[in-house]
Order: C-alpha cells, then structure tokens, then sequence
C-alpha cells in the first residue's frame, strides 16, 4: 500500500524513490518475503535494498523488542548508505490504538500514551540525527486500507506471526479489538484523539521540564536547593526530562521514587550515588551529577611500566593515556627513562607537594581544594617510582622529584578515554 502510493506520489514530482526491506529471518517465510519485496520494487520502479539482521530470541526485552531495535538501525543503516533524509512507515490508525492499549497495560505515563507520532526524529533507534521518520497513513483504519488494496488489485503476503497470541499486540488486535469494535464503533478514531491530547500534554510537560532545567543549571549539575522549592511531580519530570537526555532507559515510578529521596533527603554535604542504566547519578556540594559509561577502571590493579621517549602511553585497563609534555618545571627526562614506572590507583595515605614553597598535603586535601568530584577520584591514577610517588592525576607532579632543567624537563597529564 504504501510504495503503491508513494511511487504515485514521486512519478508526480519527479522525486526518486527506495524500497527498503529489512530481513529478520525468524520465519522460514522470510526468503520469500524478500524476493516478493524486491519484485514489488522493480515493477514500482523503486530503488531497492535489503538487509538481513540477527534476532536473539533470549533477548532481555523480549523478540519483539529485539527484532524492532535491529530493524531500526537497519533501516538507518539504509537510509545513511543511500543519503536518503526521510523514511515512510507504514503504521495506521488501528496501530496507534494497539499501541496505546498495550501502554495502558503497562502502566505507561503520558510520554507513552502520546503514541506514534505523524512525524519525528529518533538518532537513538535510527542512528542519525538528520534522519526523519514519517507516518503518513497514521489517520487511516485498517479496513479502509484493505478496501484499498483491494480495488487496486495491491498484492500482499500476510506474516503468520499475526495469527499467534502469545504475542501481546496480536492477542490484543484478535481478541480484544473486535469486542471494542462492537461495544463502541469507530473506537480507534477516538484513542488516536487521546493521543493527541496526550502529545500535547507531553510536549507541555517537556517546556516545563526545559525551563526548570535551564533555572536549575543543567549543564554544570542540578541544583537540589532550587528544586526543593517544587512539587515531587514537578521534579520527576525534570528528572525524567534529564535522563532523556543522557540516553538512557527510562525509570519506573517507583524507582524514580526511590532516587528522588535518595537524593533529596540527605544532608546538604552528603556524598551520594544512585547507579541507573549504566549511568552513576551523583549528589555532591548540593547539586546532581550524571557520570555516564561507568567502568571497571576503579578496581584495575597496578601496572608496571618504562617510559623510553613516547609523547603518550595508552593504558587501556585504567581507561585512559598518560602524556608526557615539554615543561618548565618538571621531571628530569634521563632519570624518568632510567625508573621502574607503575600506574596505579589510589591506596590511601598518599601525600604530594606541588611546589618546592607549598606543603607536603594528603591527597584528599588537594582533591577537596581543587573541588575534584568524589566519584572521579576513584579512577584518578597514580604514577610511582619504587614507593616514591611522582604524579597524581588531576592534582599535578611532586616537587621533590622536579626541577628546572631546560629542554629535559617533563610534566605529566593524565586523559580519561571517552565514555
């Protein structure tokens, strides 16, 4: 139906048209699935491409959810190959009432009640932030489709994955449906209504959320002293609206519950991390932090090495490189080759003196004067010479082991991979 019209709808603005079809290879229909799909293409006079993707059936979230996920980036993958800016679903009226039913069952707010939209982006599934993806058959039932298809003699396969309720959305489109249908006609109509009211309550729930974000800070944290002056709701919207941003999973209710009073409800120098999707939520000098990718980086043990000229020296248990720069003041470059190196984190009781004028200080004393964030210290590494220690990475060289010497000194920079 759809590459029906859209062929009618190029040929009339001489607009170049493709076909692509994803192949998931669950059925033992699916060959022929995709050559029906590519002689379909050829008699449109579309451009057509394919792509087979593998579908784990042990999948957390289930085949469902695993088989639209490599769909998706397949058809990004597509569009990416043949530069191609917009691509057309079909999805339709019927689909946004199984949709909204099967949010309701789950106990979706209203980001999940707005539905599909007519129109929009989605990087994270597509992987392209230019990509736009468009429903233009989203306001037409099912019935009339087929009507359609029908009197243009359309021909179509039928996946027999339809027919199989353990699936929620076919138990939903089989059994359910057709008694909506007959307690109250044109129901499908009315719920894509009420996901539209619930787009708009959404997008109103976002500009509150941006608002709050950019008078909280947002950038630089969250400031918990200016949003201690909102409502619980108002504040799990602005969380949930932050966490969007960080690309992470959503949280339930209850867990948005707990972490709010997690870090809400200790004292104002508390030290405190909530861990989510990958990502440590942080409280720290009364404001909230995010440290996406956290590693295994805190727990790598020492790692002994010799330093014989390199600019950079990656050192990837400890996620991160360790440069070695022309400096001032530094360490004197032939004896640096001639030591027994080791990289390390931190033990306790380490001390370091900055300048030969400043005192010898603990190293949590440095960390808490240069306002170093209590969960980056943990992967801040140590840089050793026998038991001497020569550099601690955010806080800078001891200078007892530093002198002016010209074209031979060296300083040290530590540079945490990207997460």
């Amino acid at each position: 139906m759809l590459l029906h019209l859209s062929q009618q709808f190029c040929a009339a603005r001489h607009l170049k048209l493709f076909a692509f079809h994803v192949h998931h290879g669950i059925s033992p229909n699916a060959d022929g699935w995709l050559q029906h799909c590519e002689a379909q293409a050829a008699e449109s006079g579309a451009i057509f491409d394919a792509r087979k993707v593998s579908i784990d059936p042990h999948a957390k979230d289930g085949i469902e959810a695993s088989a639209r996920t490599e769909r998706y980036r397949a058809l990004g993958a597509m569009c990416a190959a043949h530069q191609v800016h917009l691509v057309l679903t079909a999805h339709h009226q019927d689909d946004q009432a199984e949709t909204l039913l099967l949010q309701l069952l789950r106990g979706s707010g209203v980001a999940g009640l707005s539905g599909m939209d007519h129109c929009n982006r989605a990087p994270a599934l597509l992987g392209n932030e230019a990509l736009a993806i468009a429903r233009p058959l989203l306001g037409v039932t099912r019935r009339a489709l087929l009507e359609y298809s029908t009197s243009q003699a359309i021909r179509f396969v039928e996946d027999e994955s339809n027919e199989d309720h353990k699936y929620a959305r076919n138990a939903l489109r089989l059994q359910v449906m057709p008694i909506l249908a007959e307690i109250s006609p044109g129901f499908t109509e009315r719920l894509a209504r009420s996901a539209q009211h619930a787009q708009s309550a959404h997008r109103m729930l976002q500009e509150l959320a941006q608002q709050d974000c950019r008078q909280c800070g947002f950038g630089d944290g969250l400031d918990i002293s200016k949003m201690q002056g909102f409502s619980d709701d108002r504040i799990d919207n602005l969380l949930r609206f932050w966490l969007s941003t960080l690309g992470v999973r959503m949280p339930t209710t209850a867990r948005l519950a707990e972490m709010r009073k997690q870090l809400f409800s200790a004292r104002a120098d508390a030290m405190v991390t909530v861990t989510h999707d990958g990502v440590g939520i942080h409280r720290y000098e009364n404001r909230i932090y995010a440290e996406r990718g956290i590693t295994d980086a805190q727990y790598a043990a020492p790692q002994s090495f010799q330093w014989t000229g390199e600019e950079v020296i990656h050192f990837p248990r400890f996620r991160g490189s360790l440069y070695f720069e022309p400096a001032e003041f530094g360490l004197d470059s032939p004896w640096l080759k001639q030591q027994n190196l080791t990289l390390r984190l931190r033990e306790g009781g380490e001390r370091i003196k900055l300048a030969p004028n400043r005192p010898t200080r603990d190293i949590k004393s440095h960390y808490q004067t240069l306002r170093i964030p209590f969960w980056q210290r943990q992967h801040l590494p140590f840089v050793a010479a026998g038991r001497e220690l020569l550099f601690a990475a955010g806080v800078g060289l001891d200078a007892k082991f530093c002198a002016e010497s010209g074209n031979d000194a060296i300083g040290l920079r530590w540079e945490a991979d990207a997460a």
